[in-house]
């Protein structure tokens, strides 16, 4: 290219581009106003297509003289369902319906609707190049159908139970005649199918009802002749003869028992009254005797006379003694008198309890009769069920049948629709806009024109500029480049974390020689176990994803990482997903614990997976017992098991063996990773290679671990 190197990284001039596309400028008008030109044209040749619509909304619809619980039900049925709407739109669509209005509209006499039959030249041409099927093969009412279909469009209004009907056509006439017709077909068909149904209903119920009636006189009969056999003859409709007799008589024995124990007491009350020498003026049944009042009375007389004597005499005139002497009889009398009450009480006592008995010998004899109606009741009540469910059926049918019937004219069944807005002959036309497609004719062709000026700019060269480079990226290139790295100059100019730093460049000066670099030991403590181990707990990353490409020597290495994080407080848990098991084998107290694989196979819950190191207090998830190729089918489940795992955590390690970056981009949502690539001996090849492929899947968090010192003091104490 123009002024650039062939190798040498290069940015765009966007300051070239513009002053490419303005320097053109007069050029650019012209074809933009020659699309326009060419737009406006085509616009005015095109035949004006117009369109018209038609509404109709779906709601249940019931006849004028319906009941409100007709209205009701009809109201609860299945209109309200958005699948019964798609239905409809369907429907309106269907091949029938079409069929009648093309019939009605006489459409197939219309060329609009058979353009095949004319046909045009390049349609000709393109039917002998068979890169188009001849039209003429398919029936006229076929092409007809099908012209019709594509200058239609129906569809649901969002969010409503209203269906649109659009209808183009070269006839303005035609573009609103077509929605109206289709729409009154259609409110005509669904009329039609509620009357059919009304009438098969009819047909159906009348045959059915004549047999139920059979069917309930029949069952009653039976009801009625057995109640006659078993005397089961009702009182008041519910209630058996037995069972009344049955209520009477307890009903009048315990009004009897009731009796009796007045009398008893009304007796007693009168005893004590004899016994004790009391007035009897507080005894109801004595003071209601009016042969004791007469004597009361008689007995009040004397008293009085007697007293007003004694002022005037002696005690012994004769006088006094004979009122004395009719008092005492008086006396003897009202005490006789009361000897008779009593013995009317006892009297009344003893007849109460001798029609207890005798009510007591009818009850007993009521009761057997009670009981042999009682099972006789339950043949009466079977055959009562089966009579009230046949008289059930046949009503249900009746009310049915009187409903069909009622439905059955054509004005009384309505269909469930009704046309809300319908289709006037349109003014102007729906196609083609003149103005919109002048106007986007123009913008696009100024667009296009713009874009290939820019084009041009960049393949010629004149638009591209050598990029400017860091030094951080040139110091890179250099190491690179004495090394003799394959492949590795694009990796040293993109930027890079300070800790990679140290892995790429030497901390001595440039101009010193590189195999003094490469003998430094202060190089290889930068990359040691315990520098990696420094670096993670200075930046407090929470997870972080082992690479290994030499194998088991390099697990080796991070288990020395997890164990020395470990042992400085850090909680910390490593996770096996290698292919060989081995950091499983250095940690895990038991070789066959449950681990990942059986987590992701969903044969272990998640607590069974976590488990001990043997020799520090770090945990490991082992690689596990299941099948490995099924496990990873699962692996995409692994990024929700990190963030739990990350949230328990202060630091997770995923040791992946020598697994790739599509296979690390896999276990992470995000690039905001660490990535430790455990080399325990250092190859500058293998390590720039890796770090190119990681920093160009964005993970810049990329740092070399060796096994070192304290890699072999970590692991001395498992040997």
């Amino acid at each position: 290219m123009s002024g650039v190197a062939r190798d040498q990284d290069v940015d765009i001039d966007l300051g070239q581009l513009v002053r490419a596309v303005w320097a053109r400028r007069l050029r650019i008008l012209t074809i933009t106003l020659l699309g326009a030109g060419v737009a406006f044209a085509g616009a005015k040749i095109m035949s004006p297509q117009y369109r018209s619509e038609t509404r109709i909304l779906i709601e249940p619809r019931a006849p004028a003289f319906a009941s409100t619980q007709q209205i009701n039900d009809a109201s609860a049925g299945p209109l309200m369902d958005e699948l019964n709407i798609a239905s409809q739109v369907q429907l309106l669509q269907s091949a029938d319906l079409l069929k009648r209005v093309i019939n009605d509209l006489k459409l197939y006499n219309l060329p609009e609707f058979d353009d095949a039959a004319s046909g045009s030249a390049m349609s000709s041409i393109l039917v002998k190049l068979h890169l188009k099927k001849n039209p003429l093969e398919n029936p006229p009412e076929e092409r007809v159908i099908d012209a019709f279909v594509e200058r239609l469009q129906v569809y649901q209004v969002p969010g409503s139970r209203v269906i649109g009907i659009n209808f183009t056509s070269k006839d303005p006439k035609l573009a609103a005649a077509i929605p109206n017709a289709m729409a009154n077909v259609y409110l005509s068909t669904q009329s039609g199918a509620k009357l059919d149904s009304n009438s098969e209903a009819t047909r159906w119920l009348e045959p059915e009802i004549e047999g139920l009636r059979r069917k309930v006189s029949e069952a009653e009969k039976k009801v009625a002749e057995y109640r006659t056999s078993h005397g089961l003859l009702q009182t008041n409709g519910t209630t058996t003869f037995p069972a009344q007799q049955l209520n009477d008589i307890s009903a009048e024995l315990t009004r009897v028992r009731g009796d009796k124990a007045n009398a008893e007491a009304r007796a007693q009350a009168v005893r004590n009254a004899l016994s004790s020498g009391e007035a009897f003026d507080t005894l109801p049944d004595i003071m209601s005797s009016q042969a004791i009042q007469r004597l009361k009375g008689t007995e009040s007389g004397l008293q009085s006379q007697i007293s007003d004597l004694q002022t005037s005499l002696l005690n012994n005139h004769p006088r006094l003694k004979s009122l004395r002497a009719q008092l005492s009889d008086i006396r003897t009398q009202i005490r006789q008198e009361t000897q008779k009450i009593l013995a009317s009480i006892e009297n009344e006592s003893k007849v109460a309890d001798l029609r207890a008995s005798e009510l007591e010998r009818q009850s007993e004899t009521v009761q057997a009769t009670s009981a042999r109606a009682g099972e006789d009741e339950v043949g009466l009540n079977a055959l009562e069920r089966e009579a009230n469910a046949q008289r059930q059926l046949l009503e249900t049918y009746l009310v049915r049948y009187r409903e069909a019937a009622s439905r059955a004219d054509s004005n009384s069944s309505p269909a469930d629709a009704r046309i809300v807005s319908r289709a006037v002959e349109p003014v102007d036309p729906y196609f083609p806009k003149v103005v919109p497609i002048v106007v986007v004719a123009g913008v696009a062709t100024l667009i296009m024109s713009a874009i290939v000026i820019m084009l041009t700019e960049l393949f010629s060269g004149r638009a591209l500029r050598p990029a400017d480079a860091t030094p951080e990226a040139i110091e890179a290139e250099a190491v690179v480049e004495e090394k003799h790295v394959p492949q590795a100059a694009p990796i040293a100019r993109k930027p890079v974390q300070p800790s990679m730093l140290a892995v790429v460049a030497a901390e001595e000066d440039t101009t010193e020689d590189a195999e003094a670099a490469e003998e430094t030991p202060e190089d290889e403590n930068e990359f040691s176990v315990a520098s990696v181990a420094d670096y993670l707990t200075g930046s407090r990353a929470p997870l972080a994803i082992a690479i290994s490409p030499t194998g088991d020597n390099g697990s080796a290495a991070t288990v020395s990482l997890i164990r020395m994080l470990a042992d400085a407080g850090r909680r910390v848990i490593l996770i096996d997903m290698t292919g060989s098991g081995y950091p499983t084998e250095l940690m895990a107290e038991d070789q066959a614990a449950l681990g990942v694989t059986d987590l992701l196979c969903g044969e272990a819950a998640f607590g069974d997976t976590i488990h001990g190191d043997r020799l520090s207090d770090a945990h490991l998830i082992p690689q596990g017992q299941s099948d490995v190729r099924r496990a990873m089918r699962g692996v995409d489940r692994l990024s929700l098991l990190l963030d739990a795992l990350a949230a328990a955590y202060d630091l997770v390690v995923v040791e992946c063996g020598s697994a790739d970056v599509a296979g690390v981009s896999r276990l992470t949502r995000s690039r905001d990773v660490e990535i430790i690539l455990s080399l325990p001996e250092v190859e500058e090849a293998i390590f720039v290679a890796l770090m190119t492929e990681f920093q160009a899947a964005g993970y810049e968090r990329v740092v070399l671990m060796s096994g070192g010192e304290g890699a072999e003091q970590t692991l001395g104490r498992a040997a």
